[in-house]
């Protein structure tokens, strides 16, 4: 701001809060912290220098915008341009939780569908290993 630039997000500057969870994760290395990618692949993501990493889940930080283009392949939008949410959960795709989207965009809202995601997120990654292990 000092130099005139444009603001950026507080979270790409700073990082996400460090709590007893995130540290954890880190340091287990089921969280680890990366520039924005290029496009998705069925099993991951690619950046522009060609490098590739397989996820299992892509956590998308855009600092409460509606920055949502990027998932435009996914087919989320319905015919009036918004996306169909139950909870967190986009209708379109069972997969996509939008944490801050819509009525949840605010720091209180995003905090308690943050919660809730994680507890859906959790359920249906249970009821996979389920299916998988049959």
């Amino acid at each position: 701001m000092r130099k005139g630039l444009p603001p950026r997000s507080v979270v790409g500057v700073t990082g996400p809060a460090m709590t007893d969870a995130v540290r954890r994760a880190r340091e287990s290395g089921v969280l680890e912290r990366l520039p924005l990618f290029e496009r998705t692949t069925p099993t991951g993501v690619v950046w522009p220098d060609g490098r590739t990493v397989e996820a299992d889940v892509i956590l998308y930080a855009t600092g409460f915008r509606a920055a949502i283009d990027h998932l435009a392949p996914l087919k989320l939008r319905e015919p009036g341009g918004g996306i169909q949410m139950a909870g967190t959960r986009a209708l379109r795709d069972a997969r996509v939780r939008l944490v801050g989207y819509g009525p949840s965009a605010s720091t209180i809202g995003a905090n308690r569908a943050g919660r809730a995601a994680v507890r859906d997120v959790r359920q249906l990654l249970v009821r996979d290993t389920v299916a998988a292990a049959r």
